[in-house]
Formats: C-alpha cells, sequence, structure tokens
C-alpha cells in the first residue's frame, strides 16, 4: 500500500496520512498539492512525506484514500518543507498553515496594494556609480568570510542553534543617495554568478515603474510576485521560479518564500517598513525569514534605509550587519530646509508659513506635497458640553467622519453611520467634529487656492483600480500643482518638479500607547521630508505640530537620525524593551467580554508557574484597542533577552492552555510584535 503524509491549512499540529487508489497511483508524490477526506469535508492538502508503515495504533483499514492530485507539477520541494517546519516551530503554527501562506495557491495575502521600489536614481541601464556607490558595492559582492568564522551573538538572527548567521549587509544613506542602483547592481553580479536574487519591497501603493524597468534591465530571468496578481497569476509565475525561468523575483513579504534556485542574495529595501510583517497567522517577519534562508542557502542578506530599524541600528553598531554609507544625493539636489511650525494659535489646517511656502512655490513653476496620516474629514466627535464622544458600536475606536458621503465611518471593521445633529446624550447643539482629515485639508487647499490645481491620493480616492497609478503619473507630468495624500505619498516617490513638502499634522501617532509609536513618527517625518528637492537644491519642508519642542520632532527636522536613534535606544534599555529585548504576546478575543476576561485571567495562571526567572509576564491588560468588530480583545506580554527560554516558555504554556480552553475565545500569539495595539 503506497502511503503519504499530509497536512493542511488547519491549526492543527498534525500529518494525517492517506493511501492512493488506482485514480492516484504514480500522479501523487510529495511536494504536490491533492484534494483529501478530512471528516465530512473534503479539503486541499500538502503531501510532505511518503511513508512505508501505516502509523502505529492506526488501523490500516481506516486509511482513507486521497481523492485528486492538483497538480501535474512539483508545487513545493524538500527546501520549502523545511523552511516550512521551521516557519511552524518559531511562530507557532501548524506545518499546514506555514505551508498554506507560502505557496500562492494557498490563503490569499491580505494586502491588495500595488508595490514598487523606492525609485531614487533607477533606469533601465546601469548609471555611472559614485566613489561611495562603488565602495559598497564591492563590500557587498566580496568573497565572502566562511560562515563558520562568522559571529553568532545576533538578537534578530532566528536561525537554528545548528546554522551560522548569514553574511549581511546594510546600506544606509538618506533618501535620494542611490541605494537602489547598488540594490541592482549587486543583483546583477550574482546573476552573472549563476545565483538568484529575491528582491523584497515593502507594500506601499505606488506605481509600476520600477517593476517596468527591471524587466527592462535583468529581461525575461525577471518576475514580480505580489497580492494584487490572480491567484492562477501567482501561481504560474511560481511555477515558472520553481522550473528556474526565473532568477531574480520581485515583490512584498510573501516573495521571501520564492523557490528560487541556487539562491545568492536576499534584498530588503525600506527595512524598517512595518509591512514585512504579516498581520494574520502565521505572524511572519519576511527579515527574520530571510535571515533564515540566507543561514540554510548560504546566501547574503542586503538591507537598506535612510531609517533603519532600531533593530538594525544596534545590530549596525555591534558590528553583526556591516554598515555601508550613502552621504550625498546623486541627482543634483540637497538635503532640503526642514522647519517646525508650531499649530497652537492657527485657524484651520494650514498655517500662515505653509501657506505662504505653497504659493512661493506655484510661482516657481514647481509642484506641492502636502502629507497627513489620517484619511476622511475630521476624525473625533466631542460634545464640550457633556464630553461625550461618538465611537464605534464594533470597536474601541472614534468614528471619522467622511463629509463626501455624510457618513461617520470605522477604519477597523467598515461599520457607518449618519453623523447626529446634536450630542446623542444630551442634546446639545456644540457637540461636533474636531481634528483633520485628508478631505478638510482638501477643502481648505481648494478654498485657499482656487487657482491651483489639486489632487487627493488616499485609501478613499484611489479605491478604483488603476486610479492611484495615473494620480502619480499626472503628478509627475506636472498635470496638477498639489499632491495630498496619506502614507502612500510619504516613500518611495520621486518628482523632479517637487519644491515644497508640508507636513500637516507631525503629532500623529506620538501618543499611542505603543513602545514603537515615536520610532515610526521620526521615521516618517524623515521619510516624507525625503520627497523634496530631490533635483534642485532648494527644497523646503514645513513640518505643522503642536508640539515643536517633542524630541521626535525636532531630531527629524533636523535629520539627526544618529542622536535620535541614540536616545532612543537608551530609552529602551531602561524600560527593557527590544532591541535589548525579546517579546512574545500573546491575545484574546472574544464576543462575549466575561469569557474573554475568564479566559485571560486563566492564560496568566497557567503562565506565571511556567516562566523561568529571566522571563517575565506583562499583564493581564486589556489591547490598547480593546475591542474591534465586536470582539473584546486583552493580552499579555512574556519578555526575556533570550529568545530560546521564550520559546521553551511559551510551547508550555501552549500546551497546558489547549487542555482547557474555551472554543468561543480564541488565542493568537505572535513572536517579536511590531505593533501593540
Amino acid at each position: 500500500m503506497e502511503l503519504f503524509d499530509i497536512v493542511f491549512d488547519l491549526p492543527v499540529l498534525q500529518t494525517f496520512t492517506y493511501r492512493v487508489d488506482s485514480a492516484t497511483k504514480g500522479v501523487a508524490s510529495v511536494g504536490k498539492r491533492v484534494v483529501a477526506p478530512l471528516g465530512r469535508r473534503e479539503l486541499v492538502g500538502y503531501i510532505i512525506a511518503e511513508r512505508e508503515h501505516v502509523p502505529a495504533g492506526l488501523d490500516s483499514e481506516r486509511v482513507r484514500s486521497i481523492r485528486r492530485v492538483v497538480d501535474a507539477e512539483l508545487s513545493f520541494d524538500s527546501r520549502t518543507i523545511a523552511l516550512a517546519q521551521w516557519l511552524s516551530a518559531f511562530y507557532f503554527c501548524s506545518l499546514g498553515e506555514a505551508l498554506a501562506i507560502m505557496i500562492p495557491s494557498g490563503r490569499r495575502v491580505a494586502s491588495t496594494r500595488v508595490f514598487t521600489i523606492n525609485d531614487d536614481e533607477i533606469s533601465d541601464t546601469a548609471l555611472v556609480l559614485s566613489d561611495e556607490q562603488e565602495r559598497a558595492l564591492q563590500a557587498i559582492i566580496a568573497p565572502q568570510v566562511p560562515l563558520s568564522l562568522a559571529p553568532r551573538s545576533m538578537s534578530l538572527n532566528t536561525a537554528a542553534p545548528s546554522l551560522p548567521p548569514p553574511s549581511m549587509f546594510y546600506l544606509y544613506g538618506i533618501t535620494g543617495s542611490g541605494k537602489t542602483e547598488v540594490f541592482l547592481r549587486a543583483a546583477q553580479t550574482m546573476l552573472d554568478a549563476g545565483k538568484s536574487v529575491i528582491y523584497l519591497v515593502p507594500e506601499i501603493a505606488l506605481t509600476y515603474q520600477t517593476t517596468e524597468a527591471i524587466g527592462k534591465r535583468f529581461g525575461a530571468v525577471a518576475s514580480t510576485f505580489h497580492s494584487g496578481m490572480t491567484v492562477s497569476a501567482r501561481f504560474t509565475e511560481w511555477t515558472r521560479i520553481m522550473r528556474g525561468e526565473v532568477r531574480i523575483v520581485v515583490g512584498p513579504r510573501s516573495a521571501v518564500f520564492a523557490p528560487v534556485r541556487d539562491l545568492g542574495l536576499i534584498i530588503i529595501d525600506e527595512e524598517h517598513d512595518g509591512s514585512y510583517k504579516s498581520g494574520s497567522t502565521p505572524r511572519y517577519h519576511a527579515r527574520q525569514v530571510a535571515m533564515r534562508r540566507c543561514s540554510a542557502e548560504g546566501a547574503r542578506l542586503l538591507m537598506g534605509s535612510a531609517t533603519p530599524s532600531l533593530e538594525a541600528w544596534k545590530l549596525m553598531g555591534d558590528k553583526a550587519i556591516t554598515r555601508l554609507d550613502l552621504t550625498r544625493r546623486l541627482s543634483g539636489g540637497n538635503l532640503p530646509e526642514i522647519r517646525p511650525v508650531n499649530l497652537t494659535n492657527t485657524t484651520g489646517c494650514l498655517s500662515k508659513e505653509l501657506k505662504e511656502e505653497i504659493r512661493t512655490t506655484a510661482q516657481m513653476g514647481r509642484q506641492t506635497i502636502l502629507f497627513l496620516n489620517r484619511r476622511g474629514f475630521a476624525y473625533f466627535y466631542h460634545c464640550s458640553a457633556c464630553g461625550y464622544e461618538l465611537t464605534c458600536k464594533n470597536c474601541s475606536v472614534s468614528l471619522t467622519w467622511h463629509r463626501d458621503r455624510n457618513q461617520a465611518l470605522c477604519h477597523y471593521c467598515g461599520h457607518h453611520e449618519t453623523p447626529p445633529l446634536a450630542c446623542p446624550q444630551c442634546g446639545s447643539l456644540t457637540a461636533g467634529y474636531a481634528g483633520f482629515g485628508t478631505e478638510m485639508i482638501e477643502d481648505e487647499v481648494r478654498r485657499t487656492f482656487p487657482d491651483l490645481r489639486i489632487r487627493r491620493a488616499d485609501a478613499d480616492s484611489t479605491s478604483v483600480k488603476g486610479s492611484l497609478q495615473e494620480t502619480l503619473e499626472l503628478f509627475k507630468a506636472h498635470c496638477f500643482d498639489i499632491l495630498l495624500g496619506t502614507q502612500m505619498v510619504a516613500k518611495g516617490l520621486n518628482f523632479p518638479g517637487v519644491r515644497l513638502v508640508g507636513v500637516v499634522l507631525a503629532d500623529s501617532g506620538l501618543h499611542l500607547p505603543d513602545f514603537r509609536a515615536v520610532e515610526r513618527v521620526f521615521s516618517l517625518i524623515v521619510q516624507v521630508a525625503g520627497r523634496s528637492g530631490r533635483y534642485f537644491p532648494d527644497g523646503k519642508v514645513i513640518v505643522q505640530t503642536y508640539r515643536p519642542n517633542d524630541p521626535s520632532i525636532t531630531s527629524a527636522c533636523s535629520l539627526d537620525v544618529a542622536g535620535f536613534f541614540k536616545a532612543e535606544l537608551a530609552q529602551r534599555e531602561m524600560l527593557g524593551f527590544p532591541p535589548y529585548t525579546r517579546l512574545i504576546r500573546f491575545t484574546i478575543r472574544g464576543k462575549d467580554e466575561q469569557r474573554a476576561n475568564a479566559a485571560i485571567s486563566r492564560l496568566a495562571s497557567i503562565i506565571a508557574p511556567l516562566l523561568p526567572p529571566s522571563v517575565d509576564m506583562l499583564g493581564p491588560a486589556e489591547c490598547p484597542i480593546s475591542v474591534i468588530a465586536q470582539n473584546h480583545r486583552r493580552q499579555i506580554l512574556i519578555r526575556s533577552k533570550s529568545m530560546s527560554m521564550l520559546h521553551g516558555a511559551t510551547r508550555g504554556i501552549l500546551a497546558a492552555y489547549e487542555c482547557n480552553k474555551d472554543s468561543r475565545v480564541h488565542l493568537e500569539v505572535d513572536v517579536d510584535p511590531v505593533s501593540l495595539l
């Protein structure tokens, strides 16, 4: 009897044994997807092993047959299975869940945004490198130090102890300094040596221009891989990669799993970006997976950003990552003049200083980008008489008013309702919306500058497929004067005509109850400031804020990355937060608040006695956003300097919890969380 072990995309930590019948004999094999019965259902599963005997304790007569084989060719190989086994063990998911997220016919990645690379100075032909670029490239492509001699003390290296850490490089350069060209030269060197390359980019909604340029530079051996593609298109590219027809794969975080042959290099552009962390099971970080793959396959890891993550910055300081600096812009521009402006006495969204610079910029025939990380018209309904606040009935967050449809909308669950004309609690007519979003800014800009051409780019205005690409292309062609938008205009854009960038409210996100909040605000200001003056020496940035003396604001305005990171690292070390420790987050969610409270209390009673002295527990507590989509959320963090200690404790915790869990609440485990909201 021919037998195979199969796993399914289910949170079940076991394999299932099946036999083949006359219809599937000679067709089924390890590395293929099949349809097989499980209970009363028939599900797609993954054949991970062939076996000679029925497992002990299982009656051979009860072994069920595979219904049909899905694949004509292999969908995955032994390397994919090994990586999935590591993913399963490290992120506490089933092997089937790990394979499902890796193979494109599995679960679809949640985001549907179009991606591209930061196109600093990219073209379809190689440019002449500066001295700094040439030195960086030579360091990256130099013969490797034998892996057995490489240092092992790396807090970001999540490979098993038996695997040495990879050779890692970080291209740290100001915006416009030519990082992308170095990435492409390093990729070309690997291709010339017969190796393959994976090039990861953040899932930021931009254009296809960089993808097209890479296609021109590398031809048919290049492939893009992203969640905006149909499942069939993704699987077609996956098959081409498996066959060895593709040797450079470009895509967001899921492209890190691409089954390229002879992997030589993984590039992570904008390494600091939070989109590299998955928000659903398995909650992997593409940077950690890249480290594992490079360790296992003897490849090099090349990261880059103008604002590295604090974890990467510390590793550069510890010499675990080789830092390569790019210090000057190559296209003729200088770093912009950045000026903070206090909003305290300002009426409306735009300060006098910002209005004057917008007018001056327009008179010069140049362009302006206005940035605010908040869509909608206004985002805070408040009654000054009784203090009432209008919040979502499903989530513990304020409803944002979208004036164009006269709806108060929850950006977490989608709930919407018509804003009240008077306070629902006391009837006061003084209640109303405060704060401002992109719609309100657009309204004020149009009233203030009726003669200027304005376009808004946020999730609401670019919901139609292709509309964002059209907006950016028109802006690049100077078809309008002001581009107003959210994060999608903050990074990766390279428009020669832009003189002025206005950060409408730099304080957004500064007070979130998350230890990474200040780092995110700093990074975002520096990144958006980098859109100004890339080709001319007269770039201007106006940073509007209610807290002009906040260290993150002042450091960002002076572009003092090193000074900010030094202060922030000292704060993190004092408080015992990453990168000086590692975290695992347990989140309980359930429709019934009492059950959620009972479950988190029970989990805390399980955790406390299982923790060794080197691991401490924070919580239990409500999540900062305590309700989302009518699910009450509670959390516990465990913290240690040793990830192996955290892993060992977590395995025991989950085993004990599973023995007495409430099926009406759900437990989520997040290793190295990037957000605690």
